[in-house]
């Protein structure tokens, strides 16, 4: 799939136990649902057309347990072929989140980093104020840029001032469309651990 229509919402679903989200077009047709399955050692994703979860596209899997250095492995699950790869990086992820992608030849060619450090800082200690504490979603909000090689800005993913539920994806500059795909995989992971992260 290419062509999308930006930008795109990513919207958590706030009634189930599991850490659903769907992605919408500007228009606001389902592209994809995004279900994250539960008690896992291993992270794995199940990315589907809609919410029927009828036709499952994509899978993602983390290729170790519970590290902080994993990287996630995208299949399409029509055609069980490997489409790319997306990893944190480790230890300067710390302050920033830092991730790289990788094509199908395991080759890094788009990096994603966390803008600014600081609304990281600044949701978790207004996090640990009694009622106050309500406010971080509309107060503290994120975003991350996406670079090429060059370091060329690609794509801005974006929290709306939410309760953690809201996100938007827009595009910067041109895609080469057979990665475009991949690099919205890389943005679905992405968001789903930094999610874990608060």
């Amino acid at each position: 799939m290419s062509n999308f229509n930006y930008p795109l919402n990513f919207l958590f679903k706030i009634s189930t136990f599991h850490n659903d989200f769907t992605i919408k077009d500007s228009e606001d047709r389902t592209l994809f649902y995004v279900r994250q399955k539960l008690f896992k050692l291993k992270d794995e994703i199940m990315i589907f057309s809609d919410e029927s979860r009828s036709e499952q596209q994509y899978g993602i899997k983390a290729d170790r347990w519970l590290d902080f250095n994993a990287n996630y492995t995208f299949t399409d699950t029509r055609t069980t072929e490997t489409i790319g790869k997306v990893g944190r990086k480790g230890m300067r992820s710390i302050w920033k989140a830092n991730y790289n992608a990788l094509d199908i030849d395991g080759l890094e060619d788009y990096t994603i980093k966390e803008d600014n450090g600081w609304v990281k800082v600044g949701d978790s200690f207004l996090g640990e104020i009694p009622i106050l504490n309500i406010l971080t979603g509309y107060v503290f909000n994120p975003s991350y840029t996406m670079y090429d090689k060059e370091g060329n800005k690609i794509l801005q993913l974006k929290k709306k001032p939410s309760f953690g539920r809201k996100f938007t994806l827009d595009k910067l500059a041109d895609i080469n469309p057979k990665d475009e795909t991949r690099l919205i995989l890389c943005f679905m992971m992405m968001i789903l651990l930094e999610r874990e992260r608060g």
